[in-house]
């Protein structure tokens, strides 16, 4: 029973520095992304289409397991439908590409709505102001994705997802660094 614990205590120090390797590739990636947004909107679709392509795949294999007439029609429809539009992404990215942003900025206008619906509702409580600023922000991106359509799809999709995996890094890398930290603490020297 004693060996699961040094177990445990040898396997934290390696899981924080795993990610802190992982916080530095997802800024490193982050800035890839930013400087080149386009080849990463383009990426981002061919990886949107496998991942369709897996999920059709995933379907037909489920339809097929299934036991009702019913169910497995509407595996086989679904998992058709998927397996379709992930081929058409990656034969077709650069349309995709121009698709994606405009889909991206129908869920920012849509967000933005319910982000303001939220605000109305709990407007007498504390902090609720920071929906309608949420709101406000996301509305703005979501008109200026939507005007500059479809010149804006060389930009929009790489550029959100580079600062996404930059702030997404950063958040990781502090979280790991305090966590080393406190173990460097809590450990005897």
């Amino acid at each position: 029973m004693s060996t699961a614990p040094s177990t445990l205590t040898g396997l934290i120090p390696r899981a924080i520095n795993w990610s802190i390797a992982l916080s530095i590739f997802l800024i490193i990636a982050g800035l890839i992304a930013l400087f080149l947004p386009f080849l990463s909107g383009v990426a981002l679709t061919l990886f949107f289409g496998w991942a369709m392509i897996l999920s059709g795949v995933t379907h037909l294999i489920f339809a097929f397991k299934t036991h009702t007439t019913g169910v497995r029609i509407w595996e086989i429809l679904i998992g058709l439908i998927y397996l379709v539009t992930g081929v058409y992404l990656i034969l077709h990215p650069l349309d995709a590409l121009i698709a994606l942003t405009l889909i991206l900025a129908c869920y920012l206008f849509f967000e933005a709505i319910v982000e303001f619906i939220q605000f109305f509702q709990l407007r007498p409580r504390h902090g609720a102001v920071w929906l309608l600023v949420d709101g406000i922000i996301t509305l703005i991106l979501a008109v200026m994705i939507w005007r500059a359509w479809p010149a804006s799809s060389i930009w929009v999709i790489g550029t959100l997802v580079g600062i996404s995996m930059i702030f997404s890094g950063v958040s990781r890398l502090m979280l790991s660094l305090a966590a080393k930290r406190v173990l460097n603490l809590a450990s005897p020297i």
